[in-house]
């Protein structure tokens, strides 16, 4: 019971990596606070995570709110919603965004330009800015990086420039709050199985092609991955700070 009672907000809660962290956060114990802007699939979350939630936990105290990163507004009022049903956040992944889909650069139009900055970045940067004013020593932000935000890759330009970017703006932050005992770390996948994977939606083929690149010839899973960020934030790993932990099975490894 690594998190029990620590209150830990997750953003992309409804599938995929943020739907596997909120179990396996609610298995440690931990109280959530999940955010999406999926309500079907985040009721299904929600429900997994009380199946899975201890007895000593308040499994009906789960919070669920209909949540776009990209608005600041809409991030604000979560954050104030968790403080009045909890009084407290220990923990925040920042786990929302778009996955990629290659795109030669002359083709991005200005509205993909603006819903993937706006999710993958600037997502982050509205939640944390929101969460800020209310964690305390002891608290912990994971973010959500990737592989493409360690090595660039053709036709992902905007992709990589956001994924990049959140690393750096992971780090500074790491610098900037340490002295208040708060812990900044990031998560970085590969290949990851998960509904809104390019290759998945493809087909078994493109899976196995993608997965010729990956040293252990295999995709991760979302509960793989899940592990890392429930690390990240237990008291294991207190001395971790401004890190970017890369998590994809031997791919591109230099």
């Amino acid at each position: 019971m690594s998190l029990a009672g620590k209150v830990v907000i997750i953003t992309g809660a409804s599938s995929g990596v943020g739907c596997a962290t909120a179990i396996r956060a609610a298995s440690e114990g931990a109280v959530l606070a999940l955010g999406d802007i999926n309500a079907a699939g985040l009721n299904k979350t929600v429900d997994r995570c009380r199946a899975v939630s201890s007895a000593s936990t308040e499994t009906r105290s789960h919070l669920q709110f209909m949540l776009d990163v990209g608005s600041a507004d809409a991030c604000n009022n979560f954050a104030e919603a968790v403080m009045d049903a909890y009084d407290k956040i220990d923990c925040v992944f920042n786990c929302a965004g778009i996955n990629p889909t290659a795109i030669p650069t002359e083709q991005i139009s200005d509205s993909v330009w603006d819903n993937m900055v706006n999710t993958n970045l600037k997502g982050v940067f509205n939640l944390t800015r929101a969460c800020l004013p209310h964690l305390r020593s002891g608290s912990a932000f994971v973010n959500v990086s990737s592989v493409a935000g360690l090595h660039p890759v053709p036709e992902l330009a905007l992709y990589c420039a956001t994924k990049y970017a959140v690393i750096g703006f992971s780090k500074s932050l790491a610098l900037e709050v340490g002295p208040r005992g708060i812990r900044v770390n990031v998560v970085a996948p590969g290949m990851v199985d998960t509904p809104t994977n390019s290759a998945v939606r493809a087909g078994r083929k493109a899976v196995d092609r993608a997965a010729d690149s990956v040293a252990l010839r295999r995709f991760g899973t979302p509960e793989e991955i899940a592990e890392v960020v429930v690390f990240l934030f237990e008291e294991r790993s207190r001395y971790m700070n401004g890190s970017v932990v890369e998590v994809h099975g031997g791919i591109g490894v230099q």
